[in-house]
């Protein structure tokens, strides 16, 4: 019986010990995919100007995705970051203006009619989509977001339940119809990419001090193996430094080729290698690259004197206070006449 079940930990063993070889689709192996990789996005200083937020806000994580596993997801800036709009932004409000006069007038017609994604009506006039949106939907959705204020326990929850569909439905489709009046909808579309987004005050860096903080804190408590950081601050040094002698990668998404943080990472990238995909391809040589400084430094020698001194004092049951007895001993001469014995012989006569 024992020898049964000697012989199935045995085969236990070696089937675990190939899943645990056994790598993905993408070529990494299961432990770099299994560690907890966190974002931390310094708006202020890198806000997606000539990119659309959500578009940037996904390749970003798609990008990540290749260090590990996304835990965490956290986006820091001042007040005034969400007032901001790009001139990206209002060029294409300009000249949607300008259609929306030519369409009003007759010049222009537009080829397919506009689609009202609430209630699927077809409107040849963009100002009159906009008008149906506000008239009809627009309120509607005020409706229920002033019942589900003023309801209070069960029935606040039944409300939520009931009108969960409509009001995502009315969201999404009010990103395409309504014009946001602060900023150009930065907080909405990271957070419909996932992100946790923070305001800060407009005190000046307000924001840098907050989001450093969350960074040490989550070191601290050891939520993460990984830090990828977008920005191109050079006050973030001392945490990529402190991350790296706390054996944590480190990643940096910039613009400026060779930055202060890019030479304090392990590994640093651009927005346009992002958006390209270009940093998901190189992520496989970067991970190859930590898998052999994890052996090397699994290969180098370090002393530690309490385990040394334990193996040479109990070396074959001797110390070395028996060493220095016999050796006292000889001093003394009372070894000399068993060393003249021992020599009385010639050398080559063997016992």
């Amino acid at each position: 019986m024992l020898v049964k079940y000697r012989n199935f930990v045995q085969k236990t063993k070696s089937v675990s010990r190939y899943f645990h070889v056994e790598s993905n689709a993408s070529g990494n192996s299961s432990s770099s995919v299994d560690k907890k990789v966190a974002i931390f996005w310094d708006l202020d200083n890198k806000p997606p100007n000539s990119f659309p937020p959500y578009d940037a806000a996904v390749k970003l994580k798609l990008a990540a995705t290749s260090f590990g596993y996304v835990r965490y997801m956290v986006a820091y800036a001042n007040r005034h970051a969400f007032r901001h709009v790009p001139q990206v932004v209002r060029e294409e409000r300009k000249e949607r203006k300008l259609l929306n006069q030519l369409e009003n007038k007759g010049v222009l017609k537009p080829v397919e009619p506009y689609f009202c994604r609430v209630c699927g009506r077809r409107f040849y006039n963009n100002d009159k989509l906009v008008n149906h949106f506000k008239q009809i939907h627009e309120r509607e959705q005020k409706k229920r977001l002033n019942q589900i204020d003023s309801a209070k326990g069960k029935r606040r929850v039944n409300l939520v339940a009931k009108y969960s569909m409509k009001m995502n439905k009315y969201k999404n489709a009010s990103r395409d119809v309504l014009t946001p009046k602060v900023g150009y909808g930065l907080a909405d579309e990271l957070k419909r990419a996932g992100f946790w987004v923070r305001t800060e005050s407009d005190k000046p860096q307000a924001a840098d001090v907050a989001l450093r903080d969350h960074m040490v804190e989550m070191m601290d408590r050891r939520k993460v193996e990984c830090l990828m950081l977008v920005s191109d601050d050079s006050d973030f040094v001392n945490v990529l430094k402190e991350a790296k002698l706390r054996c944590l990668k480190t990643v940096v998404v910039g613009d400026i080729n060779d930055g202060a943080l890019k030479r304090v990472a392990d590994a640093g990238f651009s927005w346009r290698e992002i958006l390209m995909g270009k940093a998901k391809k190189e992520a496989v040589s970067v991970l190859g690259q930590w898998k052999d400084r994890d052996v090397l430094k699994k290969l180098e020698w370090t002393y530690k004197p309490e385990v040394d001194n334990k193996l040479y004092y109990s070396d074959d049951g001797l110390d070395v206070e028996s060493e220095d007895e016999g050796a006292d001993d000889i001093i003394d001469g009372v070894g000399a006449d068993r060393m003249q014995n021992e020599d009385a012989g010639a050398w080559w006569e063997l016992h």
